[in-house]
């Protein structure tokens, strides 16, 4: 271990730590940051990951540096509100994690026993189910992917669940099932916004989703992948029609509008790059 270099790293945390103390300070602080709550933060969290995950799918250090230096922001934010309220610190949340992160880890930490990367996850998630009582639960599984899914997105989550319940045989005998799971919930969505019974349009919405998601597992692709790729090619498309109007929308038919999109889809598909 470089000591020297854990140092500096211990110092520029520290530093950052004042700086956030400091903007939080009731007397000199910035007001936006003081009027800062766990709740009101939440939005930026999620955000600063997605840029995280952005930066890394660009293969980019500067975004990517700059992004995980939001990220960390957020953390010591949440830690600084937690001390001010005398709950806990970042000491704290250190010292948890460093606890976790040996309990989870016996094969390197206490029987120095070599595993393959399936012996490391099945420990991990035994190891689990201990840490969070849930073996004397009726449906120990339930409510593992209950805990699982609250942090991720609402596709992964679908997908999280699918895996594991599809791991324990409770799945579609081919793709030409889920392919009927798909155009039956299809059915359902429009039959209820023909009814107008929009509260119900969502539920359907969602269980049309989970279908999608589950033909996505079925074929090895990714769902979130599939829909980052799609947003990208979707702004890089409008952009065009943004240009070509010299960004004036104002009464702007349809029509014409329609036709610039097809005209970028065309140019598209003509391998001329516009993504």
């Amino acid at each position: 271990m470089d000591i020297e270099k854990t140092n500096d790293s211990l110092k520029a945390i520290k530093e950052l730590i004042g700086i956030v103390s400091k903007l939080r300070c009731p007397e000199e602080g910035c007001p936006w940051d003081q009027e800062q709550t766990h709740k009101s933060l939440i939005p930026y969290v999620i955000e600063e990951a997605y840029e995280v995950t952005d930066a890394i799918r660009n293969e980019s250090d500067d975004e990517l540096k700059e992004e995980l230096g939001d990220l960390l922001l957020q953390i010591i934010l949440h830690a600084e509100i937690a001390c001010e309220e005398k709950r806990f610190t970042i000491e704290d949340i250190a010292r948890e994690l460093t606890k976790k992160l040996i309990r989870r880890h016996p094969h390197i930490f206490n029987t120095k026993k070599k595993q393959t990367v399936k012996e490391v996850q099945k420990n991990w998630e035994s190891i689990k189910l201990k840490e969070k009582n849930l073996k004397n639960s009726k449906h120990p599984i339930s409510d593992t992917l209950k805990k699982k899914i609250r942090g991720q997105s609402p596709i992964k989550g679908a997908l999280e669940i699918s895996n594991k319940t599809a791991s324990l045989g409770f799945d579609w005998e081919n793709i030409d099932d889920v392919w009927r799971s798909v155009e039956e919930e299809f059915s359902e969505l429009k039959k209820t916004i023909h009814k107008k019974d929009f509260s119900n349009a969502q539920e359907e919405l969602g269980d049309l989703i989970f279908s999608l998601v589950n033909i996505a597992r079925w074929l090895k692709i990714s769902p979130e992948e599939g829909l980052v790729g799609t947003n990208k090619r979707f702004l890089n498309r409008f952009s065009h029609i943004e240009s070509t109007l010299e960004g004036n929308f104002a009464n702007q038919s349809l029509n014409k509008l329609q036709n610039i999109w097809e005209s970028t889809k065309a140019t598209s598909e003509s391998n001329i790059d516009i993504n």
